[in-house]
């Protein structure tokens, strides 16, 4: 859902949007938006665990259009065995759920950037973008696969600003974001009940954030543009926050 407004926002910016999903009907979904927002792009099913699947996504890319400009690397989620609860208490918790969202939000972020970091390095010039999350920087609770896994995506992310500036080319730009609390299709359940009111944990979150608010997809649209864009020629390394002010607010 938020790539999926991300990419329509950078259609409206001309950008052609490949689209790399597992569920190839949510990639076409999502190029038929960009299409209606004026630009286009391929839709290509993709396992971005599997870097076959990533190599061949990447040669049909250069194929259809010569080039890679940008990588954003959207590929997320928890999964609720990894999910502490009084029935699930973190010393039970099964190791294939943990490896399952590790895998999913750190090795499919690693494999990509391999990839496609590698044709950015044969250019000498490119931004990879990742998505982290504000549980990177403050660690909520019952979800410690996903914090840890969206923690290990922003270390990354610096580390590999400094690799690719120092051994390839300073002209290619590393750099994430780190929404913090939007209201999507995977988490409503948690935050709001059948009623649409807010769940006890939606009254914490939106408690401690400033604005008041959840946030929207298209809330993120203007920060991409603007890492992307020649205006963040001299970013590279950084992780921003996108949270209403949540990492700002001690609660106090």
């Amino acid at each position: 859902m938020l790539c999926s407004a991300i990419a329509e926002g950078l259609a409206r910016e001309g950008v052609k949007v490949v689209l790399l999903d597992l569920a190839e009907d949510k990639a076409k979904a999502a190029l038929e938006k960009v299409r209606k927002a004026g630009s286009d792009g391929l839709a290509i099913k993709t396992n971005v665990l599997s870097r076959a699947d990533l190599e061949r996504a990447a040669q049909e890319t250069l194929a259809a259009f010569g080039r890679v400009d940008f990588l954003i690397n959207g590929a997320g989620g928890n999964h609720p065995k990894a999910t502490t609860s009084p029935e699930a208490p973190l010393f039970d918790l099964p190791e294939d759920a943990v490896r399952f969202v590790f895998d999913l939000n750190f090795m499919g972020t690693f494999l990509a950037c391999q990839v496609f970091g590698k044709v950015m390095a044969e250019r000498q010039e490119g931004v990879i973008l990742n998505v982290a999350s504000m549980n990177a920087i403050r660690p909520l609770t019952r979800i410690p696969a996903y914090s840890a896994a969206k923690a290990a995506v922003a270390n990354f992310t610096q580390w590999l600003a400094v690799h690719m500036a120092q051994e390839y080319s300073p002209a290619i730009r590393v750099v994430a974001i780190a929404p913090g609390f939007f209201l999507t299709e995977q988490n409503r359940f948690l935050l709001l009940d059948e009623r649409g009111e807010l769940t006890p944990r939606g009254k914490q979150i939106i408690d401690h954030t400033p604005m008041g608010r959840f946030g929207k997809p298209e809330d993120l649209i203007g920060a991409v543009v603007w890492l992307l864009s020649p205006a963040a020629s001299f970013v590279t390394g950084v992780v921003i926050p996108i949270d209403g002010g949540f990492s700002a607010y001690s609660g106090v």
